[in-house]
């Protein structure tokens, strides 16, 4: 057993490091230089998502479902997959519109309705509470496991008197650090930089110590996950929770469905926990309102379910080594991830997990508390002081102090409501029970939200109405049971009914039976939503505002929506009188820097009495801080609206539209323009460089002509002025006229042929030749050449190869420009020339490698240009034209082979190419010889 001062002293300790961390976040924003600006810390916050319920609840879900726990997890995968789509369009709705929660979005989208607000915000609170209280009792529960081991029995008693109660404290200390950090500012739609920093190293413990734990028990408890799971196999008791017919069976805690129901509550579970992912408050708070970046989205769409994954790894072999080592279940299934290590004595680990479980409770709580406070706050207590006319606020001149006070008695009173529930609520519920009441709770803001995202007709008659039917039949066939079943109503409310009405059974609504009380409470909640939702919006007939909000919501990406909406006002407002209300609620100092920053940015417009921008920027402004529907509420008191109707909105949407496809439309064009002009500047580069190559080539062909003729010329002279010459004279003179005459042969060769093959009028004569006669003809050819520069030549040539289809005279004219081309960059020293032959891949490959200086890699591409050569022509290039090599590649390529040059060892070049090789000559495969070696 830990000691508690132990435990106290190191939670305390790591709390105070949360503290450190969260203070640094902000003094590093306050700086300028943000420390959670990127798409990892972003995607480590998203994990908020595993709260106690992952690191506790799903052993205790996976030691009585086996698998059972996946669909959770399935869920939020598969809606990653979408994010690109979905959570990105959320985030630049929410940044256009200053949104500072789900009830600020949902009620914004269906015309900034206060009372849409109000109900979304009074659910949440009613849906998550339960939630909140799980992460107290999660950690009530870890706390008494360490202090009691063994006493199995005092483990289970985790109430006491409640100022005994280290949850009741936890709850405190909690509330103490999500108000310093998460009301430093008056704009809720503000980043809490420290709070995520805080956040993302939370993930990262509870991941670290879950790992820890479960490496622990599958190779140091057992000899492996293979063994771990062959001994749980031999146990007729957990061989059905390795199986999916076994997972089928048993689909939620305390469920009573039948086998064949399994796979539709997985689905209902997976559909369930994707709208979860979307519509939890602490998931949008962390998603949509502290991102920093739309584009960190493309990274968390797989580092999040990847986290979800590794989290989850170890879930099945911790659940079957509980239940192995405890087959009487007198242990609570949830705690087996802390109870092994305790098992095996060791101390340290369950200390670490304890931290972990700690991780992930605080980091829930936290999060929450500050996105339901935000919603209390915004929609639910200032819609209704404003409205309390004994309190005469409209007197007061500041009330900034006033709205973060709000937020600091709603978060602590937030945490003494999950206190009061987890102890009111005791044992009778795992953790996993009141975790998937609170996804069906917040399942019901998917419709209105994504509803109101993508179809333009959803209007707000039907979002109330869909919202009130789907809370009406989640709290009678979910949270009403819950509470029978903790013992706060009688518990003939499940079995029999209200009044003994047994159609009225909360568990088989309507007679509907074989389905596990999660799917049946989702079912009938989201059929009385949706069908709310759409029948009563396609009933009902919005107004002005709602079908302006309705484009500006699902046309999210098209531009030119601020213009729109200010259009979309017409009246006469004071700036002065909106100054006063900015002043009110934003505190002077604020309200005026933000004024002038508007001023600025309409520095050459001059402000009208009806000016739509100003109105629009006021109540952009408030609703950062009271909400969409109380900023414009404040607005509409202190300006002169005239009121629009539909079809003036209509008309004004609709030329809007017009004037955003024009702009469009002109930048459509001015994309073209550019991309021709694009094409343009890329065109005239080239043909500048076509321009100097071709000057280049004149240069070079003429030097290259004028050399040997001015040598024949000479020399011919030489001979008819000097008939009396000696003999031997004569004869050196001549061989140099012909070796002259030769030289301007190829030259003129050269150009000829490279045009002919340019032109495609190159003559082929292709045939089946073998490679290894063609190189033994062009080293014979070479040979004069290598015994006047005393260049050793190395041959390593098969006795029997497959043969090549192409031309013979074709082929010669690259094997002797590559032997030459290897004897004049040789070592002039000590030369060496080696030539290869070898079958590969059905292919047959010649290298031929020199031991010269090499090519430099910026030349090793030039060289195949026509009329390009490597080396420096500051310092002098090479002799010869440049067109050796182009016409090389070309050859090998036109008989379906490559060319290029490589490294050799120990420095020099290596030219190879490869040909393709016909069917294999009688005779056997190929086989290698010993090197032939010439001079």
């Amino acid at each position: 057993m830990l000691h508690g001062w132990t435990i106290a002293l190191v939670s305390f300790a790591y709390l105070g490091l949360l503290f450190a961390i969260a203070f640094y976040g902000d003094r590093r924003a306050a700086a300028g230089a943000s420390i959670i600006a990127s798409p990892y810390v972003y995607a480590l916050s998203l994990a908020v998502y595993a709260t106690t319920w992952t690191f506790y609840g799903s052993v205790g879900r996976a030691a009585v479902s086996g698998i059972g726990f996946l669909p959770i997890y399935l869920g939020p995968t598969l809606m990653a997959a979408l994010w690109w789509i979905v959570l990105r369009k959320m985030i630049r709705i929410s940044k256009a519109n200053r949104i500072t929660s789900i009830a600020d979005f949902i009620a914004s989208r269906y015309g900034k309705s206060a009372l849409l607000g109000g109900m979304v915000s009074v659910g949440a609170v009613v849906g998550v509470v339960p939630y909140i209280a799980l992460q107290l009792k999660a950690v009530s529960s870890s706390l008494a496991v360490l202090t009691r081991y063994p006493d199995i029995q005092a483990m289970g008693a985790t109430t006491g008197a409640f100022w005994s109660d280290t949850a009741l404290y936890l709850a405190l200390l909690l509330a103490a650090f999500t108000i310093l950090f998460g009301t430093r500012h008056l704009d809720a739609s503000e980043r809490h930089e420290g709070m995520v920093a805080a956040i993302a190293f939370e993930s990262l413990v509870k991941l670290l110590a879950f790992l820890a734990v479960g490496l622990y028990v599958g190779y140091v408890m057992y000899d492996g996950l293979a063994d771990l799971f062959r001994q749980a196999r031999a146990l007729p008791a957990l061989a059905s929770l390795l199986s999916l017919d076994g997972a089928m069976a048993v689909v939620s805690a305390g469920a009573t469905a039948t086998e064949q129901a399994g796979f539709g509550s997985w689905a209902a579970l997976i559909v369930l926990s994707m709208l979860s992912i979307l519509c939890l408050p602490r998931q949008f708070q962390i998603a949509v309102v502290e991102n920093i970046d739309e584009r960190h989205v493309a990274r968390a769409i797989w580092l999040l379910p990847l986290y979800l994954l590794v989290i989850n790894i170890f879930v099945l072999p911790i659940a079957l080594a509980g239940r192995m080592h405890f087959p009487d279940g007198g242990v609570d299934a949830d705690m087996f991830v802390l109870i092994l290590p305790l098992l095996e004595n060791r101390q340290a680990l369950a200390l670490l997990v304890f931290i972990g479980g700690l991780s992930a409770a605080t980091a829930m709580i936290i999060v929450e508390t500050i996105a339901l406070s935000t919603m209390l706050c915004n929609d639910v207590v200032m819609p209704l002081l404003l409205r309390a006319k004994r309190l005469r606020l409209e007197q007061r001149r500041d009330l900034s102090g006033m709205l973060l006070n709000v937020r600091r008695g709603a978060i602590l009173l937030l945490m003494l409501l999950g206190y009061a529930y987890s102890r009111l609520a005791g044992e009778a519920y795992a953790l996993v029970s009141i975790g998937l009441i609170s996804f069906a709770a917040v399942a019901q803001f998917g419709p209105a939200m994504l509803g109101g995202m993508f179809w333009k007709n959803g209007t707000r008659s039907g979002a109330l109405a869909g919202l009130s039917g789907g809370f009406l039949l989640w709290a009678y066939t979910l949270l009403l049971p819950s509470f029978a079943q903790s013992g706060w109503l009688p518990a003939g409310f499940i079995a029999q009914g209200p009044f003994g009405i047994e159609w009225l059974r909360p568990r088989q609504l309507f007679g509907l039976q074989g389905l596990d009380q999660i799917s049946h409470g989702l079912f009938w909640s989201m059929l009385a939503n949706l069908g709310g939702y759409v029948g009563v919006s396609l009933w009902s007939s919005p107004d002005g505002v709602e079908k302006a909000q309705a484009l500006l919501f699902v046309n999210a990406d098209m531009r030119g929506h601020a213009a729109m909406d200010a259009r979309l006002w017409r009246g006469r407002a004071s700036g002065d009188a909106l100054l006063g209300l900015l002043r009110r609620f934003l505190g002077p100092a604020r309200a005026e820097q933000a004024y002038a920053r508007f001023l600025r940015e309409r520095s050459r417009e001059q402000l009208s009495a009806g000016d739509a921008g100003l109105v629009r920027f006021a109540e952009i402004e408030l609703a950062g801080a009271i909400g969409a529907a109380s900023a414009r509420a404040m607005v509409a008191s202190v300006v002169d609206e005239e009121p629009l109707g539909p079809d003036e909105v209509l008309a004004i949407l609709d030329e809007t539209s017009q004037v955003i496809a024009y702009s469009r439309q002109l930048e459509k064009k001015s994309r073209e323009l550019e991309a021709a002009s694009a094409e343009l500047r890329d065109a005239n580069a080239r043909l500048t460089e076509l321009d100097r190559l071709k000057d280049d080539f004149l240069s070079t062909v003429t030097h290259e002509l004028r050399t040997p003729l001015t040598s024949i010329r000479a020399f011919s002279e030489i001979l008819r002025d000097h008939p009396e010459l000696a003999l031997d004279k004569r004869i050196e003179y001549l061989d140099i006229v012909i070796r002259e005459s030769e030289r301007l042969t190829r030259l003129i060769n050269d150009v000829l042929d490279l045009a002919k093959i340019e032109a495609g009028r190159a003559e082929w004569h292709a045939e089946t030749l073998d490679l290894r006669e063609v190189i033994d003809a062009a080293v014979k050819s070479t040979s004069r050449l290598f015994e006047e520069k005393n260049i050793h030549l190395t041959l390593d040539l098969p006795h029997q190869t497959s043969p090549v289809l192409a031309d013979r005279d074709r082929l010669m004219q690259v094997m002797l420009n590559l032997l030459s081309n290897a004897a004049k960059f040789c070592d002039p020293v000590d030369g060496r020339i080696g030539v290869s032959l070898q079958a590969q891949d059905g292919q047959l490959r010649v290298a031929v490698r020199d031991n010269g200086a090499g090519v430099r890699p910026q030349d090793r591409e030039i060289i195949f240009e026509k009329f390009r050569q490597g080396g420096d022509t500051l310092t002098g290039k090479p002799q010869g034209t440049g067109l050796g090599l182009p016409i090389s590649r070309r050859i090998i390529s036109h008989f379906g082979g490559k060319l290029w040059l490589e490294d050799a060892p120990g420095g020099g070049a290596r030219f190879v190419f490869t040909l393709p090789a016909q069917s294999p000559q009688p005779g056997g495969p190929m086989q290698s010889t010993d090197s032939t070696n010439g001079s």
